[in-house]
């Protein structure tokens, strides 16, 4: 099973954030009833492997409908501004 890319971040205060592009090697989304980035927070330095595009590595959003057993499914997802401080603006109510 392959885990799906964030292929944009637009949390730019982030500390894995670099460039719009999210470095953290895996991202977890959610606690419901709420899809936000669980591994956002801010620092005074940026963190992550700046080689590497931040994957998604569990989903917590059952009632996702690219969420299958805790994991997501979906291509790639984005993540952004949102009800809370990051938010996984591909989540999608089944």
């Amino acid at each position: 099973m392959d885990m799906p890319y964030i292929n944009e971040c637009a949390v730019d205060m982030c500390s894995y954030n670099v460039g719009s592009a999210c470095h953290a090697l895996a991202i977890t989304v959610g606690d419901p009833p709420h899809a936000q980035c669980d591994t956002y927070f801010i620092t005074s330095f940026k963190g992550g492997d700046p080689a590497s595009t931040g994957q998604v590595g569990a989903c917590k959003m059952t009632d996702c409908r690219h969420n299958s057993r805790l994991e997501c499914r979906a291509r790639g997802i984005a993540v952004g501004p949102g009800r809370e401080a990051a938010d996984c603006l591909t989540y999608s109510p089944r």
